[in-house]
C-alpha cells in the first residue's frame, strides 16, 4: 500500500474558498478516479514564513502502477483545474510514502 501525499500552502485571500472547493469537489474528483482507496485531509499546524496556511492530503492507493496510471491518466487535468480556479494562490508538492507498518 501507498499513500500519494499532496502539501498545499494556500493564500489567506482564497484559503476559505480552496477548502470548501477541495472538500466538495477536488478531492471527491480524485476519488473518484477510482484509483484510491480513501482520502485524509489534515491542517499543518505549522506557521509558515510564506505566510497563509498548509494542507495534506493523502490518498491510500494499492500499488505503485496504480498510482502511476493516475499519474498518466487523470493528475495533468485535476491539477489543471486547481491552476485554472486558484492561479498563484498556492504552492504545492507531492510525496509517495510507502505504508511499512499499521499499528
Amino acid at each position: 500500500m501507498l499513500i500519494y501525499n499532496v502539501t498545499t500552502n494556500i493564500d489567506a485571500s482564497v484559503h476559505d474558498e480552496w477548502l470548501l472547493w477541495m472538500q466538495e469537489t477536488h478531492i471527491p474528483e480524485v476519488l473518484a478516479t477510482g484509483k484510491f482507496l480513501n482520502a485524509k485531509m489534515s491542517k499543518i499546524l505549522v506557521k509558515e514564513e510564506m505566510g497563509g496556511m498548509s494542507y495534506s492530503v493523502q490518498y491510500t492507493t494499492i500499488d505503485y502502477e496504480t498510482l502511476q496510471k493516475y499519474y498518466e491518466e487523470d493528475a495533468p487535468k485535476l491539477r489543471g483545474e486547481a491552476q485554472k480556479k486558484f492561479p498563484n494562490k498556492f504552492v504545492h508538492f507531492d510525496t509517495e510514502l510507502e505504508i511499512i507498518s499499521e499499528h
